[in-house]
């Protein structure tokens, strides 16, 4: 399916050769999706077929609206999903990541922000509407969108109610690229000011391997002392990385 898109862009770029000079004068200044050929506009098309119709770089040309003197818009899309290994490592990236690549002004990098915080609130919503496990899956890509591209560790907690949905949220600590430091004190303060039935905890290998640790059972294990003091259960830890989210509890280590 990559590929079929990969070659319909191909063939959209390749009919702009035949722009009339004036057309072609105005692409040379400024690249809009309107000097593509009808059927190749991705706005025309969603509306009449739906946005599933679209490849990937199509509906990112909605977003980025127009391209670069000599680049269309979509070659610019699909630029974009190639340098970040994907549509979901585009997503992935951070604005200074963005801010490196030209042709993405500041509307553009606020509007590719945008569309991630959007992704994780979706994510997040099933999460506070039912118990967490219901759909693990839906919590590995929760997880991988808050913290799995993060170049430095983070230690993140959920804190869930009695029924075991999301109350929210928060990254707790945060370190270097191979290591944090977590107070049990601070996790087990925040516990009970939030009413937490029970927590699960997630943090990063900045690394990309996904497997725990010796240090990341042992504070497993601290923090499930220290929040059984009052009565707060650890369900789960989760190790973290861009491509996956490996579950302690499910490995036997909790």
């Amino acid at each position: 399916m990559e590929r079929l898109w990969t070659g319909r862009v191909k063939h959209c770029l390749a009919a702009l050769k035949g722009c009339k000079p004036r057309q072609t004068a105005q692409y040379s200044r400024r690249v809009t999706l309107k000097a593509l050929p009808a059927d190749c506009r991705p706005r025309e098309k969603l509306l009449a077929r739906g946005a599933s119709a679209l490849g990937d770089a199509e509906l990112l040309a909605l977003l980025l609206r127009s391209g670069l003197p000599g680049k269309n818009v979509l070659a610019l899309a699909q630029e974009l999903i190639d340098r970040f290994d994907g549509l979901a490592g585009l997503l992935r990236a951070n604005l200074d990541e963005l801010r490196a690549i030209k042709g993405l002004g500041p509307a553009k990098r606020a509007e590719l922000a945008a569309v991630l915080e959007l992704a994780r609130r979706a994510l997040s919503e099933p999460l506070r509407e039912r118990p967490l496990f219901d759909n693990p899956q839906t919590v590995r890509q929760f997880l991988q969108l808050q913290i799995g591209d993060r170049p430095y560790e983070v230690f993140a907690v959920l804190f869930l109610d009695s029924q075991h949905r999301l109350i929210v949220l928060e990254e707790m600590f945060r370190g270097t690229l191979s290591q944090t430091s977590v107070y049990p004190r601070e996790v087990v303060s925040r516990a009970l000011s939030l009413g937490a039935a029970a927590v699960v905890l997630a943090h990063n290998h900045p690394s990309g391997s996904a497997q725990p640790s010796q240090a990341d059972a042992t504070l497993t294990q601290t923090l499930q002392s220290a929040l059984a003091l009052v009565d707060v259960r650890v369900l789960d830890h989760f190790v973290v990385t861009p491509v996956q989210a490996l579950s302690m509890a499910e490995q036997g280590l909790m």
